[in-house]
């Protein structure tokens, strides 16, 4: 059952009062405080409310005198149901607002979600779009593994690389897949025979590699609408359907999904003038960057830019596209959203974080 989140949202200007006459409404004794645009700013529960009541804050105060700033909350990329059963029973909590970098999606009720009346839901695109994986390239990163089996194939849990990248897009309706192949394709192909999937999934064959975006010239006149590009080693936990309303509403041809990422320089880093005169030490300095992902939105007319049977990569379109003046966003996404598994350490914490 969906929760009509609206009825539980009070500005932080409301009145105590307001606050009293909202709850009542709503009937579960809880309201979530946010900003515009949902923007979570704390929590107010009944309980908060008699307390205020009995320290004779009056009824035209406002609740920024009683709410509560500090809550517990859930990441949408984090709600799972252990997880949301293990913040159940291990903490005072009894209502769980889950969050998108902060603003507010959902609002999970203990009894109701103990019943198995509620689950965590997750907005579907109005019209589904293609997915197109990029998986024909060697894994070189990877080795030795890739020189047995095809980095799609390279197991997470019970499933593959692949199948868990798939399934992240599915949780949003995305069921239609192309994936590119070339390196041990035959095997890749095989193991779907073999594995049947709920997707629609149909296979781009490269005679050769065609570099990150080659083969998508195959797709020429076959799709008609917005499609999603990515990686065959990249996890992204984030909202597909933001990511979809954001590049429709700022007109974008193409949008990257960025990940900002913090580097930390592990010496103190010295600032001289030309000559070599010392200026300052700065120990240990952060420097914080946006990081291309590897998973992208392209409209469809962009196919036909790209050259037929050529070595292609997508940054070569992405360079067309600045020097013709055409429109090119970033979607940021926060570090955690990002996975590379295509690097062993990476891929080490992913079997930790998917498998639990």
């Amino acid at each position: 059952m969906k929760i009509e989140i609206n009825k539980f949202i009070l500005k932080p200007n409301s009145s105590l009062m307001q606050a009293m006459v909202t709850m009542d409404a709503a009937g579960e004794g809880f309201l979530a405080v946010c900003s515009t645009e949902k923007k979570i700013e704390g929590i107010l529960t009944d309980g908060d409310v008699r307390r205020a009541l009995l320290q004779g804050v009056e009824l035209q105060s406002p609740i920024s005198k009683v709410y509560n700033k500090s809550f517990i909350y859930l990441e949408r990329k984090d709600a799972t149901d252990l997880s949301i059963k293990n913040l159940f029973k291990t903490t005072p909590a009894r209502q769980l607002p889950i969050c998108v970098d902060g603003f507010l999606v959902d609002i999970i009720f203990e009894e109701r979600f103990l019943r198995g009346e509620q689950t965590v839901s997750i907005p579907q695109l109005e019209n589904p779009i293609p997915v197109v994986i990029m998986a024909g390239g060697k894994g070189t990163r990877m080795a030795p593994f890739t020189h047995v089996l095809p980095k799609p194939l390279i197991p997470v849990g019970n499933r593959t690389m692949i199948e868990v990248i798939m399934d992240e897009y599915s949780k949003f309706g995305l069921s239609e897949f192309y994936i590119s192949v070339n390196h041990k394709s035959r095997i890749i192909k095989a193991y779907f025979e073999e594995h049947p999937s709920h997707q629609k999934i149909s296979f781009i064959e490269e005679d050769e590699p065609l570099g990150t975006a080659g083969a998508l010239k195959f797709l020429e006149g076959q799709l008609s609408t917005p499609f999603f590009v990515s990686n065959c080693d990249v996890l992204i936990h984030a909202d597909y359907n933001e990511i979809y309303k954001f590049h429709r509403k700022e007109n974008y041809d193409l949008t990257i999904i960025g990940s900002t990422q913090e580097h930390t320089i592990p010496y103190g880093v010295c600032k001289t003038t030309t000559k070599g005169k010392l200026l300052s030490i700065e120990e240990k300095p952060s420097y914080n960057f946006l990081v291309n992902t590897g998973m992208y939105l392209l409209n469809s007319d962009l196919l036909n830019i790209i050259p037929k049977n050529t070595f292609y990569h997508i940054t070569h379109l992405i360079d067309h596209l600045m020097t013709s003046g055409r429109k090119v966003g970033v979607f940021s996404i926060p570090e955690k959203a990002y996975i590379d598994v295509g690097q062993w350490d990476e891929y080490r914490d992913a079997l930790h974080h998917l498998t639990i």
